[in-house]
């Protein structure tokens, strides 16, 4: 008999590999019907398997000695949740190898039971050692070798790792006060909070919104205030257009995200958000001479990838697309208004590279943050998990 939260962890690594599911998606379905710990559990033994897939299928392959591109789709998920509870988590050996013999079996692959147990066997006696003996990188750390590079490239080779080894820790959880008493532990970003978990009722409520202290930031930067009218280009699900004052203009581009941000606007009380379903690139023409402009473009996300456990083996920069929307808000704000630009990601060909590409300019913003100055560019904020334990934005302030 399989442990309910080992199945819905089984059933979120099967839907994120095999089917394309987002995990943050699939994990809420399969977890369901589960209380507080074990859902707590089943989101740890998934979100720590898809993030470290690459190690986990490299112990897998040099110690079971067979391909994992090979096996079929239950027994690839039931070892790579197997090996990361050996080789990650202090799971009891036998536990760990009889819950994956089990979900092999209840998938009717009888024929690959003694195969999976012999497979985790081995890798229980080994997985230790190799772990070890693996060379700091992106192998031992489960990323793209793409993303070590643009790292070591950005920051050089001892952050590379610090960033690589924070994102495979679980991110702090921070939530915005809406209204109310407040709740947790105050931070230096206004109204944002540090909680152990995010209360349901109180989001339910419109009282708090979860939302990462990075991303507050960026929201905060922005400065709108009563009387102004503000453009947000890439508006969904709503966090940082709910933080603006004034009249706000909200795009979003996909048919059922510009509801959900409609729903949480409302549920916010953020009544001077008006939603449009438009693509940013290609707005109404009497939308223009706006006050400020928000531009939270669509990235590679190297910023959040510790919330966010399967965007590392999805993520590419969309450095065209940065650019050409920077440059939309450029043209629909009045001349002298100001424009953010903000990514959540850790890679300059998508962070200053866009900025200077635009040539518009800058206002600096370090002096104000000095934080979270951006430690080549000061005139830029550069938020990052390694350093201020919150996911990574980068944040420039543009005049027209």
């Amino acid at each position: 008999m399989v442990s309910t939260a080992r199945r819905a962890a089984y059933e979120t690594v099967l839907r994120v590999f095999e089917q394309d599911a987002y995990a943050d998606r699939a994990l809420p379905t399969a977890a369901a019907n589960l209380d507080q710990r074990d859902r707590a559990f089943a989101q740890r033994l998934a979100y720590g398997s898809i993030q470290r897939v690459r190690t986990l299928d490299h112990a897998i392959e040099e110690l079971g000695r067979r391909p994992v591109r090979k096996l079929d789709p239950p027994v690839r998920a039931a070892l790579r949740l197997g090996a990361y509870e050996l080789g990650f988590m202090q799971t009891p050996r036998h536990a760990a190898v009889n819950e994956a013999v089990n979900l092999v079996r209840s998938a009717r692959l009888e024929r690959a039971v003694a195969f999976t147990n012999a497979v985790l066997r081995r890798v229980a006696d080994g997985i230790g050692p190799l772990l070890e003996s693996l060379p700091e990188g992106a192998l031992k750390h489960s990323y793209p070798d793409w993303v070590e590079q643009v790292w070591t490239r950005d920051f050089g080779r001892e952050t590379a790792l610090a960033l690589m080894r924070a994102q495979n820790e679980a991110s702090e959880t921070v939530v915005r006060l809406i209204w109310g008493d407040p709740v947790g532990e105050p931070t230096e970003i206004p109204d944002a909070y540090r909680v152990e978990r995010v209360d349901e009722q109180a989001l339910a409520e419109g009282r708090i919104w979860p939302q990462s202290r990075g991303s507050q930031l960026a929201g905060l930067v922005v400065g709108s205030r009563q009387g102004e009218r503000t453009l947000d280009l890439c508006a969904a699900p709503g966090g940082k257009a709910t933080q603006l004052e004034g009249e706000v203009t909200a795009v979003e581009k996909h048919p059922g995200r510009a509801r959900e941000l409609e729903g949480n606007a409302a549920r916010l009380g953020a009544s001077n958000v008006s939603v449009l379903c438009a693509d940013a690139l290609e707005l109404p023409p009497e939308l223009r001479d706006y006050d400020r402009a928000l531009v939270d473009a669509p990235c590679s996300g190297l910023g959040v990838l510790a919330s966010r456990p399967d965007l590392r083996w999805r993520a590419h920069p969309l450095p065209d697309l940065q650019l050409d929307l920077l440059r939309a808000a450029a043209d629909r704000v009045r001349p002298g208004g100001t424009i953010v630009y903000s990514v959540c990601t850790l890679n300059a060909d998508e962070n200053e590279a866009i900025v200077d590409a635009a040539g518009l300019a800058t206002e600096p913003l370090g002096e104000q943050w000095p934080r979270f100055a951006h430690p080549k560019r000061p005139e830029f904020l550069l938020t990052r998990p390694d350093l201020h334990g919150t996911s990574g934005f980068f944040i420039a302030k543009l005049r027209a």
